[in-house]
């Protein structure tokens, strides 16, 4: 099994988890986060004083998948999140070795 991590623009949220239904995935994650990478803040003006916007807002959407389905998930989530422009996120791929239903107690591929 695979962990799916994304980083991406808040108003890409809907999109992504379209495309992760139309590959067939259930069950995502969803946390709000803040961040920057390159796109590094801006600044703002309020009431006459400049200031600094270190973290953007971001979402991050964590999902559990199949090894065979990782690619499709990691696909449509690409796709679905680009807009072409600095600040379009990241997606992070790492094992799972165990999963859980914690109602059932079912393991490995049928808990998720």
């Amino acid at each position: 099994m695979k962990k799916i991590e994304a980083i991406i623009k808040p108003f890409k949220l809907d999109e992504v988890k379209e495309a992760l239904q139309d590959v067939g995935l259930q069950g995502i994650t969803v946390l709000e986060a803040k961040g920057f990478g390159r796109q590094k803040g801006h600044t703002e003006l309020y009431r006459g004083a400049e200031y600094v916007i270190d973290f953007l807002p971001k979402v991050k959407i964590e999902v559990v998948v199949n090894d065979d389905q990782a690619e499709d998930a990691i696909e449509a989530i690409r796709k679905a999140a680009e807009t072409g422009r600095i600040g379009d996120g990241k997606i992070f791929v790492s094992a799972i070795e165990q999963a859980i239903r914690i109602r059932t107690g079912e393991t490995g591929a049928e808990a998720v």
